[in-house]
């Protein structure tokens, strides 16, 4: 008769292959995203080369992302602020 370890064995085994296979994946995005992250640096990179300002550009990229009624919220905030303290 069988006392169960074998499939108490087999039952870690698989969690073990599981969680070594979501720790690869990870580790296989990660590389992806530092490739990734280096590729978006060669691009500011040329876009400064050609006299583009590197600062201007991030913050438009960032601009952009944002929901259409969360930047326009944003820009009225910041409108009050400025003339608020007579800017």
């Amino acid at each position: 008769m069988a006392d169960g370890s074998a499939s108490v064995d087999g039952a870690t085994t698989i969690a073990a292959d599981r969680l070594r296979s979501f720790i690869e994946r990870v580790e296989r995005l990660e590389e992806e995203k530092t490739a990734i992250m280096n590729d978006v640096k060669e691009v500011y990179a040329e876009a400064k080369g050609e006299g583009y300002d590197v600062k201007t550009l991030r913050q438009v990229v960032r601009i952009r992302k944002m929901d259409r009624a969360d930047r326009q919220e944003q820009e009225a905030l910041l409108e009050l602020y400025l003339n608020a303290i007579g800017e």
